[in-house]
């Protein structure tokens, strides 16, 4: 009797010692910016390891619909955590959305233009003259008079022509533009359509390089639920540092819970996005850091050239206390 009753004790040590039972997990519900892609696979890959679970957080992952839209969402408290173009969550804050970002993953702008060396376009000084291609209301095009100054042209110098996204390397191989904005992540794409005849300039080379993608938590949540979102953010640093070790797990990981992505087209992302999260803080500080600085920059452009309704301390927009510095993003 005295063996089972230690027994017992020690089986009720360990029960005690052991994470919340699943069903007193912390429910998340995670919305994207979009659909899922190789951009949201250490998400995918973390919940299927139960990285997440063994932090008591039973995450949910919900598809996105824009920057826009999930930075509305989260700011009104309908989801927890999102994804969300960093310059349109600060647009959202000044809204009245109630958002904090958290996590950088983009520490560079996705941002670049594409053209025709054919076309006779060398750079930016051939813009003037030419028609650029993108859906009203780009935030390329919102921003366009800083990479024109950037760049010193005139703004009032080219000509904006309304097409579908989809519609992008299809306007640019008819001619019916000469120059198309896009991002970064499906640049092998257009690699493939137009080969040495593709001309390409990221904003970034240029100076225009405000953060993009970012994890954002609503505000009030984040007050009353800090530990739990701690432990999100360490989990995602964690995921995604695996993931530049090793995409192919996570990859499988997306590809067990999204059909139709093609696997040739999500690895040559996947590349692409390693280069878009790589800076001197990720590499030094942590995966994921906020540049005070940079976030200032930021606050400025968009206040700028997206208009602010209400100016707000940039300072209540960000934080960088939830991110392990034990955690760097791969400088190779």
């Amino acid at each position: 009797m005295k063996r089972a009753g230690s027994f017992a004790a020690v089986t009720l040590a360990i029960g005690l010692l052991m994470p919340s039972a699943a069903g007193a997990a912390e429910k998340l519900t995670l919305v994207l910016n979009w659909v899922p892609t190789a951009d949201h696979s250490p998400y995918y890959y973390a919940k299927q390891q139960g990285w997440y679970a063994k932090e008591g957080i039973d995450l949910s992952i919900e598809t996105g619909k824009g920057s826009g839209i999930t930075a509305q969402r989260v700011g009104a408290g309908n989801a927890d955590i999102g994804i969300a173009d960093l310059a349109t969550a600060l647009v959202a804050k000044s809204k009245g959305a109630d958002v904090v970002a958290v996590m950088n993953i983009y520490a560079n702008s996705p941002q670049g233009f594409y053209w025709l060396k054919s076309s006779g376009i060398k750079g930016p000084k051939d813009f003037p003259g030419h028609k650029i291609g993108n859906p009203p209301g780009d935030a390329a095009r919102v921003m366009w008079p800083a990479f024109a100054k950037a760049t010193g042209i005139d703004p009032n110098s080219i000509t904006w022509v309304n097409i579908a996204p989809q519609a992008k390397i299809a306007s640019l191989k008819s001619h019916a533009v000469d120059i198309i904005s896009d991002f970064y992540n499906e640049h092998d794409l257009k690699v493939r359509d137009f080969g040495s005849d593709l001309g390409f300039l990221a904003w970034r080379d240029v100076g225009v390089n405000p953060y993009g993608n970012s994890v954002i938590v609503n505000g009030d949540f984040l007050k009353s639920h800090r530990e739990v979102v701690k432990r999100f953010v360490e989990v995602s640093q964690r995921a995604f540092a695996a993931c530049v070790d090793n995409v192919d797990p996570c990859l499988k990981a997306l590809f067990a819970e999204v059909s139709g992505l093609d696997d040739r087209v999500q690895h040559d992302q996947w590349i692409r996005i390693k280069e878009l999260m790589r800076d001197p803080d990720t590499t030094t500080i942590a995966l994921g850091w906020f540049d005070p600085k940079r976030m200032e920059n930021d606050y400025q452009l968009v206040k700028t050239y997206f208009g602010l309704e209400k100016p707000f301390d940039v300072n209540s927009a960000y934080t960088d206390a939830f991110l392990d510095k034990s955690i760097k993003m791969a400088k190779e």
